[in-house]
């Protein structure tokens, strides 16, 4: 791990190249906006270092936890345009919702070179998530059907 990274041993955002996140994040209609060391995060529902959302933004450092800066990106990607643009701080409408977002981070991850779906789980486990079959991939391969379909009905990647 690179100075970036936080006390607990996940990926952060200053481990990984940034034009790489802003790729990814452009190709859902979403900015990526890198803030200073040791600045405020805007929009930042858990306080810093976790990503913040305003609209189509989303703010991190390089102590970011990829896994938030994934998160964040895709509560905005779940909404449609017309609550997008309504969004500040908090995006979560309800719990399918909140599923779907968890479900999404997981997929978009294996398109973040030098992240990964297996670590971004793994670093979501270290972060905290619970899931009642007791790991994010074990929910992921196994309970997460009512996610899937959520995406799969509102045209929104799946794999």
């Amino acid at each position: 791990m690179t100075e970036s990274s936080t006390a607990v041993d996940v990926t952060c955002v200053g481990d990984i190249a940034f034009a790489d996140a802003q790729r990814l994040l452009a190709a859902h209609e979403l900015r990526l906006h890198h803030v200073a060391a040791g600045a405020p995060i805007p929009g930042s529902y858990w306080g810093e270092p976790e990503a913040g959302i305003i609209a189509s933004d989303v703010y991190v450092r390089d102590d970011t936890p990829v896994h938030s800066m994934l998160h964040e990106a895709c509560h905005l990607i779940v909404l449609p345009p017309e609550r997008r643009a309504q969004v500040h701080t908090d995006a979560t409408d309800s719990v399918p919702e909140e599923d779907a977002t968890c479900y999404l981070q997981i997929v978009l991850a294996a398109q973040l070179p030098g992240v990964g779906s297996e670590r971004l789980m793994a670093d979501m486990d270290t972060w905290g998530y619970t899931y009642r079959l007791g790991s994010t991939k074990a929910w992921f391969e196994q309970d997460a059907e009512d996610a899937r379909a959520w995406l799969i009905e509102r045209g929104l990647p799946v794999a």
